[in-house]
């Protein structure tokens, strides 16, 4: 398997906006294929309007460099090696939120969480990439 299904986005949103509701807060959540195209999005009732870019693009940017966007942000600091990364690529997000998705050793797409603290958006995101891990293999 290389790229996520519909129905493996489906769980990871519903795991997401499951652990946002738990949190008491309304949440924008994307989830991208391998190739950083948007696969599914929900958008909670109340959550930000400008939460809704931000989530897509947390969701690309870790596509794009398969690792957490808080990693990259911690790169991306003045003096660090990847200075100003969040420039290219018509615009990333380096801050948390925003993780890659794998199956079987091979990253299959990311999902990207906004709406409430950075803290927040992280623990939506693994909340939802837990939802999948802990669903079975889908064919």
């Amino acid at each position: 398997m290389t790229d996520i299904t519909l129905e493996q986005a489906e769980r990871i949103l519903a795991a997401a906006l499951a652990e946002a509701a738990d949190r008491g807060v309304a949440m924008n959540v994307a989830v991208v294929d391998a190739g950083a195209n948007l696969k599914a999005f929900a958008r909670q009732d109340g959550a930000w309007l400008g939460s809704i870019d931000i989530s897509i693009t947390k969701a690309r940017t870790a596509r794009y460099f398969d690792m957490p966007t808080g990693s990259l942000g911690a790169l991306s600091q003045p003096g660090g090696p990847l200075y100003n990364i969040e420039v290219s690529n018509g615009g990333l997000i380096t801050f948390p939120g925003g993780l890659p998705i794998t199956r079987d050793g091979h990253v299959i797409g990311a999902v990207g969480v906004s709406g409430s603290t950075v803290e927040d958006d992280h623990a939506v995101a693994a909340a939802g990439v837990a939802g999948l891990l802990m669903s079975p293999a889908v064919s």
